[in-house]
């Protein structure tokens, strides 16, 4: 009868041969796979709340619990708003610069050195520059609408992201 206890990266073995009894103590041999298939479900948990603008990620979990004045300190104000005079719901918009690596950062067309224009550096938040000063080449940035709607109390109620004028492709561009 073999009796074995593992503690500590140690396995200590029991062994028993009619009435001879033997101890035996030896370095457990920890399995490669399970470390490996620990590691990556560790990764992907990490990294499941990177997917898409931070803005999103806030959004989402904001929903029936983020009210106006929270979203105006961290947004800053609205571009528009729109309250109704004999109530209902309330609509902000937002229109905000991004670069395909922030609304897609899965992509991995986005992770290589994609497509980007020849430009002077710019102060404004369109003509950031992804290297600084120095480097003319940036990333090109496009507009998206955030258009928030709440409820009576103020609160979230729904929202959604749009682009602000539909983009072409380089096809329709060129046959312009």
């Amino acid at each position: 009868m073999r009796c074995i206890v593992q503690s500590g990266g140690f396995v200590n073995s029991v062994i028993r041969n009619g009435s001879q009894l033997r101890r035996e103590t030896k370095q457990a041999m920890v399995c490669p796979g399970r470390w490996s298939a620990l590691l990556l479900l560790l990764c992907v948990a990490m990294l499941s709340g990177c997917g898409g603008p931070w803005r999103d990620r806030y959004l989402d979990k904001g929903v029936k619990k983020l009210t106006q004045d929270d979203i105006a300190e961290k947004f800053g104000p609205p571009s528009t708003a729109k309250t109704p005079v004999l109530g209902g719901d309330t609509v902000w918009t937002y229109r905000v610069p991004m670069g395909d690596r922030e609304v897609h950062p899965w992509d991995p067309g986005s992770l290589t050195a994609g497509k980007k224009t020849k430009a002077p550096p710019s102060p404004s938040p369109f003509g950031k520059s992804l290297a600084g000063n120095d480097e003319p080449y940036r990333e090109p940035l496009y507009c998206y609408r955030y258009t928030l709607s709440f409820d009576e109390t103020k609160l979230l109620k729904d929202w959604k992201r749009e682009e602000c004028v539909p983009r072409t492709s380089e096809d329709e561009t060129a046959s312009q």
